[in-house]
């Protein structure tokens, strides 16, 4: 597994991390015992950084992770968000008192006294973004948090927020169907020398060998009221990425895996956190760590998943409630 930063002059990881939203979120919820099946499947295949939020199941997926790291010790570089309130409806509050008490409840949950990279999950527009930094100056200088990192931002926010206090990483959508991070978000990342870590890089589960099936997801899961996972949108998408998935087979890779090894060609500065609920797909996902795609490769792919192939937009309406909208 390739070694990345996982932020200037912070601690190395592999670049394929993992997203543990698949524990306990919009994809339905795993019990304890699996999650621990699959973080000794990510220490297993290399996979060292593990991501994941206050929002997912409400704390559990970090509960799984502090009894894994609890039981095993903690080998990982862990990163958590908070920003998004679900109860009594979803909103999204960013003062200091809610982050603050946020911070030191997913310390208990994840038996830890430091939490080496803390998300800022959304922006609630109506405070300041150097007022947030403020507040997560403070908590790193107490000690609480190592690092600060936005998620779901623009670029012109990533600036502002630059301004009061180095970003040690950025956490956008960015995968083979969802290209807009360069339109502007990459080249700030870079410009500032800020890691960008791209999350849903196998768009969901589409570039996989099995492609997700609807009739079979969760009466909740997130994908039952996405664009590109509706209909018409759904069927023109798997034509498309069907080839795609062909090729990465002829290739030697499954599509999850050559999905993550293009999302990790894109920057030196970019780290992929695919989720899993199983350690099959982990070892899939992290296989993307040893391989770098050859030009030929990287050609082939921009001709069969040209940017912008994607029918149907990325978020629902209520799911675009959030993210920053730039383009």
């Amino acid at each position: 597994m390739q070694q990345r930063k996982l932020w200037k002059d912070g601690p190395d990881v592999g670049a394929i991390g993992l997203g543990c939203m698949s524990f306990a979120g919009p994809y339905g919820k795993v019990d304890e015992a699996q999650a621990h099946r699959i973080l000794a499947a990510a220490l297993d295949h290399g996979v060292t950084h593990l991501d994941t939020a206050v929002l997912y199941g409400g704390g559990v997926s970090e509960s799984y992770i502090g009894s894994f790291i609890r039981d095993n010790g903690n080998r990982f570089t862990i990163a958590t968000k908070a920003g998004i309130v679900t109860k009594p409806e979803r909103r999204f509050d960013n003062t200091a008192a809610y982050l603050r008490d946020s911070v030191e409840a997913s310390l208990k949950r994840l038996g830890l006294d430091h939490i080496e990279l803390f998300y800022l999950h959304r922006r609630q527009q109506e405070i300041p973004i150097e007022e947030v930094m403020g507040t997560l100056v403070k908590l790193k200088e107490e000690g609480k948090i190592g690092a600060i990192g936005l998620s779901e931002i623009a670029p012109y926010t990533l600036r502002r927020a630059a301004a009061v206090h180095p970003v040690a990483a950025v956490q956008n959508e960015y995968s083979l169907w969802t290209r807009l991070p360069e339109l502007g978000l990459l080249q700030a990342c870079a410009e500032l020398e800020t890691s960008f870590v791209a999350f849903s890089p196998v768009g969901r589960g589409i570039f996989s060998n099995r492609m997700p099936v609807i009739e079979e997801l969760g009466e909740n899961d997130f994908r039952r009221s996405n664009p590109r996972f509706a209909e018409p949108n759904y069927s023109l998408n798997k034509a498309l990425v069907s080839k795609f998935n062909d090729y990465a087979t002829s290739q030697g890779m499954s599509p999850a895996t050559m999905a993550n090894a293009w999302v990790l060609s894109r920057g030196e500065n970019i780290i992929s956190i695919p989720g899993t609920k199983s350690p099959e797909h982990l070892a899939e996902n992290a296989k993307a760590g040893d391989i770098v795609l050859t030009e030929a490769q990287l050609a082939e792919i921009e001709r069969l998943l040209p940017v912008g192939f994607a029918f149907g937009d990325r978020y629902s309406d209520r799911q675009s409630n959030g993210p920053e909208r730039y383009c």
